[in-house]
């Protein structure tokens, strides 16, 4: 389990245990030492001036910053430009690899995002899905997937965060994504922030195979984590979905087809000539970088903020891109 410099005091303080997995021990000398180790770094970061998020990015090492895997990685190409997204196979397999194969079969060419709804998401896919007559052939895409709404924490390397969550028994990232976890059964899952991509379904928690997507375009509905299977989240291009105009209420459907916004292609950049692919890297969330910005941002002592919040959300955390 990583996490950042000051996980470990804060764990004290809940009683659990030392980052490396070691019980902590009652004795005085074990507090004594535990006491300097969370003094040390408060004396030394009141001696370190203050750096900025950006700062503290632009003076990163190469080696915290990675290059997402192409094979989870999908182009979405819209008239305005091109949205790319990152799968995690690690936390739903069956809908990542349904959605693999239906962009390698061209599902989503010629489909459009036919809901825009206010503080809440875009969804895209097949407007006729619900009509058999009209709806569009799912070539060799499984019809019938489990819910993939958690899974087990074993295994896992979570970067922590400090603070409390409403949602959550505690929470962090997983190679980039917002998870939450809870200690007591065992379970993680990915967290709905903004920019998450998740699965549609119907009231049957296995009724959704991958077909109907949505992204989150407005405040984080965190009510819907472990309801509904996310299957990744937008790493470029959110301005093209969280611009687009909404649809009329209560749900953002558009009622006039022509309000719709043509999706050109959904490709597998595995698909794309390695010449023609952008080349991103995404900040490492196990990362000393992403920790100390991460840091910056939940104390924030520039010129402008008078008062340091010491404390930041889970969905409040940016993973920079470049």
């Amino acid at each position: 389990m990583a996490g950042w410099p000051w996980v470990a005091c804060f764990a004290h303080n809940r009683g659990t245990t030392f980052l490396n997995g070691s019980a902590m021990s009652p004795r005085r000398p074990a507090l004594l030492a535990l006491a300097l180790a969370c003094l040390l770094p408060t004396l030394a970061s009141a001696a370190t001036p203050y750096r900025s998020p950006q700062q503290i990015l632009d003076a990163s090492p190469g080696s915290d910053w990675r290059t997402p895997d192409p094979a989870n990685l999908l182009y979405m190409n819209l008239p305005a430009g091109r949205v790319i997204i990152e799968l995690a196979p690690a936390f739903a397999p069956q809908h990542v690899a349904n959605i693999q194969t239906m962009a390698h079969e061209h599902f989503w060419d010629g489909e459009s995002i036919y809901r825009a709804q206010d503080n809440f998401v875009v969804q895209f896919g097949d407007a006729d899905a619900d009509d058999a007559a009209k709806a569009k052939p799912l070539g060799s895409a499984t019809r019938k997937l489990p819910a993939e709404f958690q899974r087990d924490s074993k295994g896992l390397k979570v970067s922590l965060l400090p603070d409390r969550d409403g949602w959550a028994d505690q929470t962090g990232f997983v190679d980039g994504f917002p998870v939450g976890q809870d200690r007591k059964d065992g379970k993680t899952w990915l967290a709905h922030c903004y920019g998450a991509l998740g699965a549609g379904r119907n009231n049957e928690e296995d009724s959704s195979i991958g077909a109907e997507l949505y992204v989150v375009t407005g405040q984080s509905p965190r009510q819907l984590d472990r309801n509904i299977t996310v299957v990744g989240r937008v790493l470029q291009g959110m301005e093209l979905l969280s611009a687009l105009p909404r649809g009329p209420a209560p749900m953002g459907f558009y009622t006039d087809p022509a309000q719709r916004t043509a999706i050109q292609s959904i490709q597998r950049a595995s698909d794309v000539p390695a010449a023609e692919r952008p080349k991103l890297q995404v900040l490492r969330t196990d990362s000393r970088t992403f920790a100390d910005a991460t840091e910056a941002r939940r104390n924030r002592v520039d010129d402008f903020y008078k008062r340091p919040a010491g404390h930041i959300d889970l969905c409040n955390i940016p993973v920079p891109v470049r």
